[in-house]
């Protein structure tokens, strides 16, 4: 199997067909078709069909097409912009297709890749806007079935929401500054009262709340969205994160978030990446809500991206305290954290009836000092235990709470860059939690779940954290 690559064998583009030709040759269902495609735009089609079918004949003459009664000859591609070989006989499409090569004009065979120049797409239409599929040739079904899919979220109206954007577009370059203010104008305008009166069939209001739009742009103010990246799996990523991504002048992330999610925004954004992880300090906290109220006060728009969820051990009560301060707006997109990633990973419920009804998230670091934390009785008492960054000071971890009174049976996963496809799974107990401080190969974040409720998970896919006891059964074996 060939390795899989994330770049495409041909380049997607719209060509320019307006008061040009597009040649099809056949007789039957493959030329029908791309005659009802080319329907779709202002090409002139001409129909090489020297026997048409029955159905295929009456469309053409209903739709007034220009048809050529006669036999394939090569001088019949001149002129053309593109030409379609579909007679449904190989060899007859292929001399069609040299035909139209000899000439430098693009063709397309049907059902033959190595004949076609391009490919055909499935089609959403909404003029002006137009959204195509392609599959390299790979499925036509699954082309179809994605266009269905994306034919269901866009609304009816967008064409005629885009043709009036059209009518706006030389105003809107004359009063609104290039950039955020720009911006801001066109995403209010397809998403706001303009959009709506289009729907409803009321151009008047649209224009009217266009207009309004125009008059009211006169100072940008900043926006900040503390954004939870989730656990590094980018399919992970909530829709609402997608979006302001999109919206985005500014990315500000941390080391732990993945560059393929950083990737993600809009693709002219400004990425500054702030560290914030062990041994990657770029910039104090401190420094980062300076940043985020110094980009907020320029009339950006900021997205702050931060692993898991930003309101779990991400700071952003800090960063929050920083921008109310300094008077700039802001909102919070949560993330999935990735305690509940860890758990996903395992098959292991968080809590489970009759065994752990209490959940507790903590970092390693809260177990080290003299005092132990309120919440250890909990503990005691059967709740699940989800330990953030804690695999330098296991040690600590595991004797403290076994100090504390929970067993040291008790069962103990741990999981390495949860949710990703390098993600790694351990399993022990809380007296084996010590060696995960000598696992020097575990550099990824690591989550350490602890309590009754983990011996339901899945232990399938994981190994044993104390190394010796693989030995141990080795020898046990032979």
């Amino acid at each position: 199997m060939p390795p899989r690559t994330e770049q495409l064998s041909v380049f997607p583009a719209f060509f320019r067909v307006e008061g040009r030709t597009a040649a099809v040759f056949g007789n039957g269902d493959e030329a029908f078709a791309k005659v009802r495609l080319l329907l779709n735009t202002q090409v002139r089609i001409i129909a090489h069909a020297d026997r048409p079918e029955a159905d295929y004949h009456a469309f053409l003459i209903a739709n007034r097409i220009e048809t050529v009664r006669e036999a394939f000859a090569p001088e019949q591609v001149e002129g053309a912009v593109l030409v379609f070989a579909a007679t449904g006989e190989a060899e007859q499409d292929r001399r069609i297709v040299e035909a139209a090569r000899a000439a430098k004009i693009p063709a397309n065979a049907v059902d033959q890749p190595e004949y076609c120049d391009f490919y055909t797409p499935a089609l959403v239409n909404r003029a002006p806007v137009a959204v195509a599929i392609g599959t390299e040739g790979a499925g036509p079904v699954l082309a179809q079935m994605i266009r269905a899919q994306i034919d269901q979220l866009l609304s009816p109206s967008l064409g005629r929401l885009a043709a009036l954007a059209t009518s706006y577009r030389k105003t809107v370059e004359h009063l609104v500054p290039r950039g955020v203010s720009r911006r801001i104008f066109w995403r209010r305008f397809f998403s706001g009262p303009v959009a709506d009166a289009v729907a409803n069939g009321n151009l008047p209001q649209a224009r009217r709340s266009a207009n309004g739009l125009l008059r009211s742009l006169d100072r940008v103010e900043g926006h900040v969205w503390l954004v939870g990246a989730g656990p590094g799996a980018e399919d992970l990523l909530t829709l609402r994160a997608q979006r302001v991504m999109m919206e985005a002048d500014v990315i500000v992330y941390d080391a732990l978030v993945p560059q393929a999610i950083v990737d993600m925004g809009r693709r002219d954004a400004e990425r500054l990446s702030v560290g914030k992880r062990k041994g990657c300090h770029s910039k104090s906290q401190e420094e980062i809500n300076d940043l985020l109220v110094d980009l907020g006060r320029q009339g950006k728009r900021v997205v702050r991206l931060k692993s898991g969820d930003p309101l779990v051990y991400g700071r952003a009560g800090e960063e929050m305290a920083a921008l109310r301060a300094a008077g700039i707006s802001y909102e919070i997109v949560p993330g999935i954290t990735s305690a509940f990633a860890a758990a996903a990973d395992f098959e292991l419920p968080l809590t489970l009836r009759g065994i752990a009804s209490s959940l507790v998230f903590t970092t390693g670091h809260d177990l080290t000092g003299d005092v132990l934390p309120d919440w250890a009785s909990l503990a005691v008492s059967g709740a699940t235990i989800a330990v953030y960054m804690g695999r330098t000071v296991a040690a600590s971890v595991a004797e403290r709470l076994m100090q504390a009174g929970i067993p040291a049976e008790t069962t103990v996963a741990v999981i390495e860059n949860a949710s990703r496809a390098d993600r790694r799974l351990l399993h022990g107990t809380l007296r084996d939690l010590p060696d995960l401080q000598h696992r020097d190969e575990l550099t990824g974040p690591v989550m350490v779940i602890i309590g009754d409720a983990v011996a339901g998970a899945n232990f399938e896919l994981s190994e044993p954290l104390v190394r010796e006891r693989i030995r141990f059964d080795e020898l046990a074996r032979s």
